[in-house]
């Protein structure tokens, strides 16, 4: 299983009056971490997907645990996994993790994406390219970042 892993520090911004993050901020910071790994890893350009080609990757499912606050000035990594690949939708496992350690978990998530056409809104075809490059993810064991 390969995973995408970045550093982030946690900013005042993600924060709510309790110097906590506010819980929607981390799904923020996944569709950063998402948009990341396609254009850093995969080598799809995130902008031309979704610009040029007019494909978008909207959330359809949720699964969220959040099992430690992050404060403000914390170190953390987040993680992204590929758990499965549709015709039309791929599954993400993604999780937030204090200063870089697997057991310091604050928060996980299961979402669902799916590939869809800008123009009308409806569920298209997974680009082949997109498909090759998230298989070219999956078959590489390790940690990209």
């Amino acid at each position: 299983m390969s995973r995408f892993v970045r550093p982030r520090r946690i900013r005042f911004s993600d924060c709510d009056p309790a110097g906590i993050v506010f819980y929607p901020q981390y799904f923020v910071m996944f569709n950063d971490l998402v948009e990341q790994w396609i254009d850093d890893v995969l080598q799809v350009s995130h902008r031309e997907l979704v610009i040029g080609r007019g494909i978008g990757l909207p959330t359809v499912h949720l699964e969220v645990d959040f099992t430690a606050v992050s404060r403000m000035g914390d170190a953390v990594s987040l993680a992204l996994e590929d758990e499965r690949i549709g015709d039309r939708s791929l599954g993400l496992k993604l999780q937030c993790t204090g200063n870089g350690r697997a057991d310091d978990v604050r928060m996980s998530m299961r979402q669902v994406v799916v590939t869809t056409s800008l123009r009308d809104h409806r569920s298209v075809a997974m680009p082949a390219d997109l498909r090759a490059a998230i298989e070219r993810f999956v078959a590489a064991p390790g940690v990209a970042g």
